[in-house]
C-alpha cells in the first residue's frame, strides 16, 4: 500500500507544482532539507475511528514521500480541554508546521492562534473551514461545509419520499457534525422533521441507543449517521433486527464495511471527504514552505463527493487499502 501511495505522492507533487500558484513567505524565511522538516498534527479524532485512521494513512504516505518527520497526536476519547493542552506542546516544540482540526472554536481559539503568533504555519484540516479564513492561518484542506452537506442529504432523502428522519451524532458538541444534522433538518424542510439521537463511540451503545428511538418511533424512515463509526454498529443492528428495509440510510465517510452496504443497496449512500488527502497534502505544503518559503494562496477543497450505489464496489478496493 505505501509503494502506491508513494508512487500517487510523485505525480501528486508534480501536480502542485503545475496546478497552484505559489507565494513567498518573510524574507526571513529559512531553507531546510525536507529530512529537517517536523510537523505536528493535533486533531479530534479518536484512533478507533475509521476516518481519521484514513487520515493518518495519508500523512504517513506524506512524510515517505517527503522525508519529512510527522508526528499524529488525538486525545483517546472525545476531550476537547485535552487537544487544547496537545497543541500547546506541539506550539513549545515549535515545529515547522502544525495541523489541527477545529471541532470548537471557543475553546481552541487563544491555543491556535498561540502557534500563529510564534510563527509556526497551521493548516486546519476537516473541521474549521471559517476559523482558518478568520483568524488568518495558512489554508484549509478539507471536504465543503458540513450544513451544506447536510442540506443536501435532506433533500436526497426528502426526494425519497422521507418524512421522518433521525441524525445519529456521535460527538454532541463538535460544531461541524451539529451542523450536519442542523443541516439535514433543513433539506429536509418543510415536509419532513429530523430528530437527533445522541451516542457514544462506544458501539454497543449506539445500537442500543438507535434501536430503542426507532422502536418507539416506528413512523422514522429516513436515518443518517456521521461517521463509520457509529454507521457499522447501526447497520449491524438494522440487519439483525430486520428494520433496515424500511429505512433511507446514508453515513458521512467511508469504510468498507459501508461501501459494501451501499454496493448491495442496503445503504443509500456515504460521503467521501478523501480524508487521505487531509493527511496528505498539509505534509507536502508544510514541507515545501519550510524548503522554498512557498505556500498555497488558497484553500484546498477534497469534498464532498457522494458515492451511490454504481460505484461503491470500485471505491471500496482503494478503501481496503485505507485509501478512501
Amino acid at each position: 500500500m505505501l509503494r502506491n501511495a508513494v508512487e500517487f505522492g510523485q505525480r501528486l507533487l508534480i501536480a502542485i507544482a503545475l496546478a497552484f500558484m505559489f507565494t513567498a513567505s518573510d524574507s526571513d524565511a529559512q531553507m531546510k532539507q525536507a529530512s529537517e522538516v517536523r510537523i505536528v498534527f493535533v486533531t479530534h479524532g479518536q484512533a478507533k475511528d475509521p476516518y481519521w485512521s484514513v487520515v493518518k494513512s495519508g500523512l504517513q504516505a506524506a512524510a515517505k514521500m517527503t522525508g519529512a518527520k510527522v508526528e499524529y497526536f488525538a486525545p483517546a476519547t472525545w476531550d476537547v480541554a485535552q487537544m487544547a493542552r496537545m497543541i500547546d506542546d506541539a506550539v513549545v516544540a515549535k515545529p515547522d508546521g502544525l495541523v489541527v482540526s477545529i471541532p470548537d472554536a471557543a475553546a481552541l481559539r487563544s491555543h491556535v492562534l498561540a502557534a500563529k503568533k510564534a510563527g509556526i504555519p497551521v493548516i486546519v484540516i476537516d473541521s474549521g473551514s471559517q476559523q482558518a479564513k478568520d483568524w488568518g492561518l495558512s489554508s484549509y484542506v478539507g471536504g465543503g461545509a458540513d450544513y451544506d452537506s447536510g442540506i443536501r442529504v435532506g433533500k436526497l432523502m426528502a426526494g425519497q419520499g422521507v418524512r421522518s428522519a433521525i441524525c445519529i451524532n456521535h460527538e454532541v458538541g463538535n460544531v461541524g457534525l451539529d451542523q450536519r444534522c442542523q443541516g439535514l433538518s433543513d433539506g429536509l424542510m418543510p415536509t419532513g422533521q429530523v430528530a437527533v439521537v445522541a451516542v457514544s463511540l462506544d458501539p454497543r451503545d449506539a445500537a442500543n441507543r438507535v434501536e430503542a428511538y426507532l422502536k418507539a418511533h416506528p413512523d422514522v424512515t429516513g436515518l443518517l449517521t456521521l461517521g463509520p463509526a457509529s454507521a457499522g454498529p447501526v447497520l449491524a443492528m438494522l440487519r439483525h433486527t430486520g428494520m433496515l428495509s424500511k429505512l433511507k440510510f446514508g453515513t458521512f465517510d467511508l469504510s468498507p464495511e459501508v461501501l459494501d452496504a451501499v454496493a448491495k443497496g442496503d445503504m443509500m449512500f456515504g460521503i467521501d471527504n478523501q480524508p487521505f488527502l487531509m493527511g496528505y497534502l498539509p505534509v507536502v505544503f508544510l514541507t515545501l514552505h519550510a524548503m522554498y518559503g512557498a505556500q498555497p494562496i488558497d484553500n484546498v477543497s477534497t469534498g464532498p463527493a457522494f458515492v451511490m450505489r454504481a460505484e461503491a464496489a470500485n471505491v471500496l478496493e482503494m478503501s481496503k487499502q485505507g485509501l478512501r
